[in-house]
């Protein structure tokens, strides 16, 4: 699937001001105060002559799959240029889907590429030390995004940013977090989201930390029932106020959404589009006993803060140990040394010892990490060999660590081999990195070669409180040795399907892709050990249930579950290449790379760049993902303001060169009449097709680009009882997929990419867009152009309906204004007849109706009969249109268009 020009995040939008979205700890909350009168609304929110007219976060959760989509409008209210700023947070986990910038009638949209290609074309920067790049590291979690724009006097500038990422379940629920920092009163400020769960919402709730309890009560309005769920937060300007006479805004800290789903049934399988994605969290289960080995850096680096709050978290760990748990401590500085030296029971006595052991041990020399690590992994394993009544526990070992190996075995990779010949699969290793001094990445590794994953505790007053929480997501495990197994013969590109165990309150994600006429054999199988007992269960696809939810969700349940496959794969590769080496982590890269492209994703391997947009030095920003140790961006240096060009000359050549182009033109318009404008002849064809509502023609194709147009009919919804049922285009995709280019067109909404979540825009905007060599320009409620370099312009006709209409829902017209060229195997209902056609006229004859003329055409060696009449042309009058008199061509067409029309018939829009 091709997309739009990637972006993603969780957020914050500045613009002369900023909203954030997800994240940091709030400097302080004020609590509740007198509700104000909506008249304060005419308060002036202007700084500096610029204005936020709005700013609005819309969230779309379908099946644990985020989009989000981020559009202010900045208007600057000054007499002179200024400059203005989007800012914005992002989780790192999320990948960057678009993001565009449209002021004065264009659009600027950001293109994805290659990261190796698109920093080519920054030599210049490079060289000189500096960082083209937006992105930058932020904090514990997120990543800041920010351009600069100079605007000019009496001007707005709008902007969007998309980005996506799977919701991981976390001690029972789904967090969406946003970070809201506008900094100053904004006159539409909303965050909107929707909430679409095939097996039921169990719990929803919304808190803001910037608002009392009272005011969030009256100010988020929170529903759900079924499978949907919604939150809408609107606070009018004056509620925005820090206080009532204030100009300064309340808005500052954490908007958090927070949900889970009904796990009534054991089987969460969906599948769309031949994509599957399984969602596996049973509940009702007993806690397995565990045993645990935690593993402390003691070395002096440690001293101080880090080890008061290591030793806090160890305290509270262990006064929450069940007693049927089994454990044991081992601390390594120059040397090594364990309270026990085996495991123990978590009876009373021996957690009070233990907790005095914690209490009382001290600081000594340098890091003998593999040590350490051995040391603990022997305690794990000669319990499980000696102890049989342990070894259907859940075996478990922690590591805390603050630096790098400094003593005994200091090569990383002999650690990496000497752990893993150690642990050989039998149980995770949880590594956790006190600080920045650590080598986080050598940790990540070691954690997923062993069936675990590393976490970065940060420097902070509640270092104490990540360990904890960190503990408290893998202190009761379910299940052991889980396996999610699929029919080999079905399925391809499998993501992750084996966990060594399964926590309370998390949940397991499997995703991948049908076989073509695979679905009726496709099931999945899942195997596991529980505490005194085997877990099986099989799961099938409840077609039935499939359809119902298609009809409720739509397409966008069918994009979603192909797109959090396809964002599982990229991360799980992603992640797998770091401990590759060779051809395979080459491979791994390529694949990664290939599906960032196909989905347009800004990933570690991509880079977007936002083309007509330049700074002083005429380079055009680059949006790519930072990282793990890149400075903050006031660490950066020079700041970068772009500027948009003074002026965008219209794609398609000014109006007067339109009116060059043929008085007639070949198009498709209402009931759909096509018309087939033969210049050579002086003459125009005609015909109808005549299918039901849904169906979707082919009507450009062209084999040697790809370049193609298909649209879908819709019917006329008040026709009369017994009347036939006109039926019109509602829905246009046009694709060029040599350029990655889509566009999706109704009589609502203009949507470039809609694959890759890209841009959405409405007849209402006087837009021009360019994505590579295809440029679209939109004439406010008017037509839409689309102009191909080295290949044809189209244009799409807005009808709307209006009061004594005869059709009663608003429709398209479809017209080719140039085609000279496109291939000549170019085909399709409207393509064929891009290049000469012969046929004659002869035997003219009153018809049925003596009103019109009948006569014999002879036409690709067939003899039909064809009828004089008039139809209309509306590419240069949309609502009146220009009589054009052609030869009307009965029977679907049939003798004129190759084959029969049922062989146009496509199965998608794209």
């Amino acid at each position: 699937m091709d997309g739009a020009m990637g972006l993603r995040a969780l957020l914050c939008v500045y613009l002369a001001s900023l909203l954030v979205l997800q994240g940091m700890p709030t400097q302080g909350s004020p609590t509740g105060r007198p509700k104000v009168n909506k008249k304060r609304q005419t308060l002036d929110t202007a700084v500096d002559g610029v204005t936020i007219r709005s700013l609005k976060v819309n969230c779309k959760v379908t099946s644990r799959f985020a989009h989000y989509v981020i559009t202010s409008q900045v208007v600057n209210n000054a007499d002179e240029a200024k400059e203005i700023s989007f800012d914005v947070e992002i989780p790192k986990t999320a990948f960057i889907s678009d993001f565009a910038i449209t002021a004065d009638g264009s659009a600027f949209i950001g293109d994805i590429k290659d990261k190796v290609t698109a920093w080519k074309q920054y030599r210049k920067a490079a060289i000189s030390g500096e960082n083209a790049g937006l992105v930058r590291a932020s904090g514990r979690t997120m990543e800041q995004f920010t351009i600069y724009l100079t605007i000019g006097p009496r001007s707005k500038a709008t902007f969007r940013l998309t980005y996506e990422e799977v919701l991981k379940r976390r001690l029972m629920q789904y967090d969406i977090v946003i970070k809201v920092k506008p900094k100053q009163l904004v006159h539409h400020f909303e965050i909107d989201v929707d909430i679409f769960e095939p097996q039921g919402i169990s719990k929803l709730d919304a808190h803001a930390s910037f608002l009392s309890n009272d005011l969030a009560s009256q100010l988020i309005k929170k529903s759900f029932s079924g499978k949907q769920g919604r939150v809408l937060f609107h606070p009018t300007v004056s509620q925005q106020q820090s206080c009532p006479t204030c100009s300064t805004s309340l808005l500052n800290g954490d908007f958090k959404v927070t949900y889970d789903v009904n796990r009534d049934q054991l089987c969460d399988l969906l599948v769309a589009n031949n994509h599957f994605a399984h969602f596996f969290a049973p509940q009702n289960l007993t806690n397995m006993n565990k045993n645990v080995v935690f593993v402390i850096d003691i070395s002096t680096s440690m001293e101080g803060q880090k080890v008061k709050q290591t030793k806090e978290a160890l305290l509270k760990i262990l006064g929450d140990m069940r007693p049927g748990d089994y454990f044991d401590l081992v601390l390594f500085g120059s040397e090594v040394q364990s309270w026990k030296g085996s495991l123990v029971q978590a009876s009373p006595a021996n957690l009070r010892a233990a907790q005095d052991f914690v209490k009382h041990f001290f600081l000594a020399g340098a890091t003998n990490l593999n040590g350490g690590l051995l040391r603990g992994i022997e305690i794990l394993n000669q319990a499980q060999k000696n102890l049989p009544k342990l070894s259907n526990h859940a075996s478990v070992l922690i590591m805390l660590t603050d630096g790098e190996p400094t003593e005994g075995v200091t090569d990383r990779s002999q650690i990496l081999k000497n752990v893993r010949n150690a642990i050989r699969g039998k149980f995770p290793l949880y590594n956790l990195g006190f600080g920045d001094n650590v080598d986080f990445n050598f940790l990540d590794v070691m954690s997923m070669e062993n069936n675990g994953r590393a976490q970065r505790i940060y420097e902070d007053h509640d270092a104490a409180q990540q360990l904890q929480g960190f503990y408290d997501q893998v202190a009761n495990p379910l299940l052991v040795d889980v396996e999610l197994l699929y029919p080999q013969d079905t399925i391809s590109d499998l993501t992750q399907h084996r966990h060594k165990q399964y926590y309370e309150g998390s949940e397991i994600m499997v995703a991948g892709r049908i076989a073509d006429h695979k679905l009726s054999s496709f099931k999945a199988d899942v195997l596991a050990h529980g505490e005194g007992q085997e877990f099986k269960m099989t799961c099938l696809v409840d077609e039935e249930k499939m359809k119902n939810l298609l009809r409720e969700r739509g397409h966008m349940l069918e994009n979603h579950i192909e797109r959090l496959w396809a964002y599982l794969t990229i991360q799980e590769l992603l992640a797998k290449r770091t401990k590759l080496e060779g051809k395979e982590k080459a491979d791994a890269a390529a694949k990664a790379l290939q599906m960032s492209l196909a989905y347009q994703f800004v990933t570690p391997l991509t880079s977007m760049t936002i083309r007509g947009v330049a700074d002083e030095d005429g380079l055009e920003p680059v949006i790519d993902k930072p990282p793990e140790d890149a400075l903050p961006l006031e660490m950066v240096g020079h700041r970068k303001t772009f500027k948009l060009p003074a002026s965008q000359p219209s794609p398609t050549g000014s109006s007067a060169d339109i009116q060059q182009l043929p008085n007639q033109v070949t198009g498709v318009d209402t009931d759909p009449h096509f018309l087939i404008h033969v210049p050579q002849k002086e003459d125009t064809l005609c015909f109808n097709i005549n299918e039901e509502p849904g169906v979707i023609l082919s009507l450009v194709q062209d084999p040697d680009t790809g370049f193609s147009v298909n649209g879908q009919l819709i019917g006329n919804r008040a026709g009369s009882p017994g009347q036939h049922q006109g039926t019109y285009f509602g829905r246009l995709g046009i694709v060029n997929p040599t350029t990655g280019f889509q566009l999706e067109v109704t009589p609502h909404n203009i949507t470039l990419n809609p694959g890759s979540g890209g841009p959405v825009f409405s007849w209402k905007d006087q837009a021009s867009l360019r994505q590579h060599e295809v440029v679209v320009t939109i004439n406010r409620k008017r037509n839409l152009v689309v102009a191909v370099e080295d290949g044809g312009t189209f244009e799409v006709v807005l009808h709307r309906v209006w009061k004594g209409s005869a059709v009663h829902q608003d429709f398209l017209g479809f017209y080719v204004l140039d085609s000279h060229r496109m291939s000549a195997r170019t085909h399709g209902l409207l393509g064929q007849f891009f290049h000469p056609i012969d046929y004659t006229v002869s035997d003219p004859h009153p018809g049925s109706d003596p009103t019109k003329t009948d006569a014999t055409m002879l036409v690709k060696s067939h003899q039909l009969t064809v009828t004089r009449g008039l139809q209309k042309d509306y590419s240069k009058n949309p609502r009146h249109g220009a009589e054009v008199t052609c030869w009307f061509v009965h029977n679907n067409g049939a003798g004129l268009i190759d084959g029969v029309y049922t062989d146009y018939i496509v199965p998608d829009i794209f």
